[in-house]
């Protein structure tokens, strides 16, 4: 049969009817996956259509897979932290939603309490058991959608639910039945499906799970878990390993609209964003995120680098508050304990620091010369230089005019007596063996000394 596309505006024949393939043994995919090489990269060729939606957005599981990988969070630090993720998404919601448990008493408070702040954004979501007490759980509280997991490759069919498809299949299809009973909305997490058999289990298990949701009233939202990071972003590449392949299969042959469809990826071959990126390109509206990329092993994909990456792809943050990035980051360090590498884009302490002289220099002239954007605007943090025997007169310059924020008429150059005789004095230094960068208190320190002298025009008193 012949029928006009919505979406395409073209007239395409009905897609073909994929059914379950119980299959005696589990599939695999050792040419993919042989366990004892890297992981190989298949291509077939096949090139699927950009399908970006009308709208995208972020979701957020820093309470749920972000506190599986670390010492769980008080009450009142996810509160906190819930606030500053609700001033981050701005009023639009561009963070959609936050993820939450709810099976300790500390869990259960800090939601209520959440959700009394009455926020609309981000809306409060949970991740349970497949139980149906559980169901009654979150419904009792209410929360209309939550997540389910339903594991999708033979890996965990097969090796850790010692089941078949056919056992799993109506297994999950039981589960859902009962959220849709209890009136939730069950959000369907497809674990390990970069490792799964698209179009033997994964292609009919969703149809069922649409046929279902459609009979039932009550949307059903699928999560595609990209649970060992897997996933590829390239044109061309083959399942199961697509992620346009994913998103296009599940657009097309089980007819999950893009509002639906959310992406959840690991960075552990360092493809995370590249996916998520990819996976908006290719339809789904939903990416799931944590801060600062905190989960399980190498971590999620971090929430302030798809915020960038919105800002990219839309040319707008949508009313998303970047500065609160700055305070997260300050908060985890302070508040948490938590050591961000130096060098993570946007929250590490030398993402915007550089540590040549001849950097330093072009800094002087133009800080956009070597700093991605305005960083002190988008994330009050100005561009910065550290001080050490490679930094030159420029560094220095440029260190003391950005530490103490002189205004323009202020400002020293490298000709200026104490820039010159702070680098004879922190060369004298490195000359003697030291090998760490000078800190921001010695410097303050030297500065302070060699300001008091009546050839500085900088009196340190006055800064």
């Amino acid at each position: 049969m012949i029928e006009l596309n919505p979406s395409s505006n073209l007239l395409e024949q009905d897609p073909y009817e994929y059914e379950l393939q119980d299959v005696p043994q589990a599939q695999l995919f050792r040419d993919i996956y042989p366990y004892d090489e890297i992981p190989k990269t298949p291509f077939n060729h096949r090139r699927v259509p950009m399908n970006m939606p009308k709208e995208i957005w972020l979701t957020d599981t820093t309470f749920r897979d972000g506190q599986q990988s670390r010492a769980p969070y008080t009450s009142k630090q996810i509160v906190e932290i819930y606030k500053m993720l609700a001033r981050l998404g701005g009023e639009k919601g561009i963070i959609r939603q936050s993820e939450f448990f709810v099976y300790t008493k500390k869990d259960r408070q800090a939601l209520e309490e959440c959700m009394a702040l009455g926020y609309r954004f981000p809306e409060i979501t949970t991740w349970i058991r497949a139980k149906k007490e559980d169901f009654a759980l979150v419904h009792d509280i209410g929360i209309k959608e939550t997540g389910i997991l339903v594991s999708c490759s033979d890996y965990h069919i097969f090796k850790k639910l010692n089941m078949t498809r056919r056992q799993a299949y109506d297994h999950y299809l039981s589960v859902v039945k009962q959220a849709f009973e209890a009136g939730i909305s069950p959000r369907c997490h497809l674990e390990d499906l970069t490792r799964a058999d698209f179009y033997g289990f994964v292609v009919p298990f969703v149809n069922a799970l649409i046929d279902l949701s459609k009979e039932a009233g009550v949307p059903v939202r699928i999560r595609m878990c990209d649970t060992m990071g897997y996933g590829l972003p390239y044109t061309g590449t083959a399942l199961p390993r697509s992620v346009p392949g994913i998103v296009y299969g599940l657009h097309h042959y089980s007819e999950v609209t893009s509002e639906m469809l959310e992406w959840h990826g690991h960075n552990d071959f360092y493809m995370g964003v590249a996916n998520a990126v990819s996976a908006w390109l290719y339809g789904a509206s939903g990416i799931n995120c944590s801060l600062l990329g905190i989960g399980e092993r190498t971590g999620n994909v971090p929430l302030e680098a798809m915020i960038m990456q919105y800002a990219s792809l839309r040319g707008t943050l949508d009313g998303m508050d970047t500065t609160v990035i700055t305070e997260i980051a300050e908060y985890f360090k302070k508040e948490l304990g938590y050591d961000i590498p130096p060098m993570t884009p946007f929250v590490g302490s030398a993402f915007n620091l550089t540590r040549a002289g001849v950097h330093a220099d072009g800094m002087m002239k133009d800080a956009e010369i070597y700093n991605i954007f305005d960083t002190e605007k988008i994330l009050k943090r100005p561009a910065e230089v550290s001080i050490s025997n490679t930094s030159g007169l420029a560094g220095i310059a440029y260190w003391i005019n950005n530490h103490f924020k002189l205004p323009s008429e202020k400002q020293v150059g490298k000709k200026d007596w104490i820039v010159q005789e702070m680098k004879g004095r922190i060369d004298e230094l490195y000359a003697d063996g030291r090998t760490t960068v000078m800190g921001e208190e010695e410097l303050e320190t030297l500065f302070r000394t060699l300001s008091e002298d009546g050839r500085c025009h900088l009196n340190w008193f006055e800064l």
